[in-house]
């Protein structure tokens, strides 16, 4: 029965030990092996074993990336104005070890470091330069900040200002100033608008005036030119007509008579028309009487 006793207890030793000396570290996490007090090394993810009652894993370090919102800080300006600063960082423990040794409390020495480095970077600009150089402030943040949390085995990939705000007063302020250069722009270009609507309209009726005249002279020079053509025609079908009585006449070779008879055939045409009042007899009427005369007169015997 003692014997029995005994081997329980050796084998509840055993596995107690077995237990101690195996240990599983999940991903993305380091664990700190302490040898009797002191650092002995730092376990990886997977399957790890360890000298039990010597060794002891004093912590386990989460190496993904962390994301941390800071509450609003206050921070004072160059002009002597309180802003308010909403922050959030971003950070990843590179080495555990200097994360566990060289710093008690990481997330309390990030805020802290933060936040001094946020009241040294602001303090240096008047508001209206904080609020038009956030990327700036990043910038500034993160370099600085990695530069001081490198010794704790922190790398700090961005920081990032979530909010600034100015007093209720300034941002009033500000509104109004903004209201009033929008108002200006506005008046600025409907003003504009106005000017080059009068340029335009007074462009087209001047182009209009033009075409206008341009129209007129063309069409005056187009009537006279019809007239002309007109006028030459006319000239030419009388030339014509007269050139072809003419040659009727002097085909049918007519005697002195024929020709008293169509002058006095004319007489009645150039005494028509009520402007004519008084008209001139030409002293050829005689002589073309005379020879009309002989039409009637029977020609005498020769014999």
């Amino acid at each position: 029965m003692e014997q029995l006793i005994a081997a329980i207890v050796v084998v509840a030793i055993a596995g107690f030990a077995l237990a101690r000396t195996i240990r599983i570290i999940p991903q993305a996490t380091a664990g700190i092996v302490e040898r009797l007090g002191r650092y002995h090394r730092t376990l990886g993810p997977g399957l790890n074993l360890v000298v039990p009652f010597i060794d002891r894993i004093k912590d386990l370090t989460d190496l993904r990336e962390r994301v941390v919102s800071f509450p609003p800080q206050s921070v004072i300006t160059s002009d002597n104005l309180v802003v308010s600063i909403d922050t959030i960082l971003y950070f990843q423990v590179t080495d555990p070890k200097a994360a566990t040794y060289e710093v008690a409390g990481v997330l309390a020495g990030v805020e802290h470091l933060v936040v001094t480095t946020l009241r040294n970077v602001v303090g240096g600009m008047d508001v209206e330069r904080t609020l038009a150089s956030r990327e700036e402030i990043n910038a500034t943040l993160r370099t600085d900040l990695e530069e001081a949390t490198r010794k704790w085995g922190i790398r700090v990939n961005r920081v990032e200002l979530k909010s600034i705000d100015p007093p209720a007063s300034i941002q009033e302020s500000m509104e109004k100033e903004m209201r009033a250069g929008r108002d200006k722009r506005a008046a600025v270009l409907q003003a504009e608008g106005l000017k080059e609507a009068a340029i335009l309209t007074a462009d087209g009726e001047k182009q209009a005036a033009l075409l206008k005249a341009r129209g007129e002279a063309e069409a005056v020079v187009l009537r006279a030119q019809a007239e002309a053509e007109a006028h030459t025609m006319r000239a030419k079908g009388e030339a014509d007509a007269i050139s072809i009585v003419f040659k009727a006449i002097h085909d049918g070779k007519p005697d002195q008579r024929l020709l008293a008879y169509q002058y006095l055939r004319t007489l009645p045409e150039i005494a028509k028309g009520d402007a004519n009042k008084v008209w001139i007899v030409p002293s050829e009427m005689g002589r073309a009487l005379t020879n009309l005369g002989g039409l009637f007169t029977p020609p005498e015997d020769e014999s």
